[in-house]
């Protein structure tokens, strides 16, 4: 489920909705903005545009502000200039920290905490593929060291990174115009053509981090009677059956990935051009899988048709700037649908546990929301249908 920021604007989600509008098109051209619209409340959690509407209105002035000292004490110990107003938070705390929005005589700047961050790779490995992507022609939010050389410092009590502000849209969302997820697919090429290395593949990627299985969590969540228990155990045999793909295989070469380069890791610049975020928790993947997972957060719209015209379009723009794909079959979705697994897991979990009100009530809507939008194989067969060319143009 994608999350309002603190502030939301309704011009953002008119923006939002037109943006999705364009990719429903590739799908079926008689789409209109109503049905872009309530396809956009969908994937915020809301039955209708209406509802969408009166949250944001409901959420508008939220946004927190930092205490003067810390605003002045990060734009020091970075060297971002005079601070010119207060320092608020952008978005909900998520899973490295909270984001804000820090302005100075030099400009605007994206501030961020680390305080449960839990780094793939280190931070100075994250920035040297930052700064080879940027190189290469990808265009990112430069980060910035501190005057002390440092990219994380510790003030105030937490951890901080900071970016340099680039001026950009919304958050885009699948289904994704075919000019995007063609932009989509040369920045995967891109940066797999970098060939850094790394020592391991993404654990989050690789590996079930939890231990229980789906049987018994769904058990659990209706003895407690979630809202939602009812959509977990339905989602029971569809969590199964992705659990199995790709097991027995062995695991191709990894590279130095984004690792999360899915809609909410992407903006459009004002001369439309595709800005790329989110790069703390990149990591190895092998290309191959990290293409699939891209496949399967780009080209699969919400309730689980295939964007055929998306998913050509991303291929084809890898394919351009690769010169080839890497293989793909059903394997090379191991790494997503593991991601897939502990992701459910986690929100399962975290709305088990959820205690405030608040949050308690966002949880329960995200749990519900991911029960009833999860994949299939079906689905990932039909990716691969496109990908070798069995779907006709």
């Amino acid at each position: 489920m994608k999350d309002l920021p603190d502030n939301p604007s309704l011009d953002h989600l008119r923006q939002q909705a037109k943006n999705l509008l364009a990719g429903l098109r590739d799908i079926d051209p008689a789409a209109t903005l109503t049905t872009a619209q309530a396809r956009l409340a969908e994937q915020y959690g809301f039955p209708t545009w209406a509802a969408l509407k009166t949250e944001v209105i409901r959420m508008r002035g939220r946004a927190e502000a930092a205490e003067a000292s810390l605003a002045h004490a990060i734009a020091a110990s970075y060297g971002l200039g005079d601070v010119v107003g207060q320092m608020r938070t952008v978005a909900r705390a998520d899973d490295m920290g909270r984001r804000w929005s820090l302005v100075t005589d030099r400009g605007r700047w994206a501030v961020r905490t680390m305080d449960t961050w839990w780094p793939i790779v280190d931070a100075e490995t994250d920035v040297a593929l930052q700064q080879a992507a940027a190189a290469a022609g990808v265009l990112l939010p430069a980060p910035v060291r501190s005057r002390a050389g440092r990219i994380v410092e510790t003030i105030g009590g937490h951890r901080w990174r900071v970016y340099q502000g680039l001026r950009s849209g919304p958050p885009l969302l699948a289904p994704a115009r075919s000019s995007v997820t063609r932009a989509v697919g040369g920045v995967l090429a891109t940066i797999h053509g970098l060939r850094l290395p790394v020592d391991r593949v993404s654990p989050w990627h690789g590996t079930r981090l939890a231990t229980g299985n789906w049987p018994e969590l769904a058990a659990v969540a209706a003895a407690r009677q979630a809202s939602w228990a009812a959509a977990l155990g339905a989602a029971v045999a569809t969590l199964t059956d992705l659990d199995g793909i790709g097991r027995v295989t062995g695991t191709p070469e990894a590279v130095l990935c984004h690792n999360t380069l899915g809609p909410a890791s992407t903006r459009l610049a004002a001369d439309g051009r595709l800005v790329v975020v989110g790069w703390e928790h990149a990591g190895g993947q092998p290309p191959s899988w990290e293409l699939a997972n891209a496949l399967l957060d780009w080209a699969v719209v919400p309730g689980g048709s295939v964007n055929v015209a998306g998913a050509r379009a991303l291929l084809d723009g890898y394919r351009a700037t690769a010169g080839t794909l890497p293989p793909l079959d059903l394997t090379a979705f191991r790494g997503a649908v593991t991601s897939l697994a502990n992701y459910v897991f986690g929100q399962v979990d975290a709305a088990l546990e959820a205690t405030d009100d608040e949050e308690r009530r966002y949880a329960d809507r995200s749990v519900a929301h991911l029960l009833t939008h999860l994949p299939t194989r079906t689905v990932l067969e039909q990716l691969l249908d496109v990908a070798t060319g069995a779907v006709r143009r």
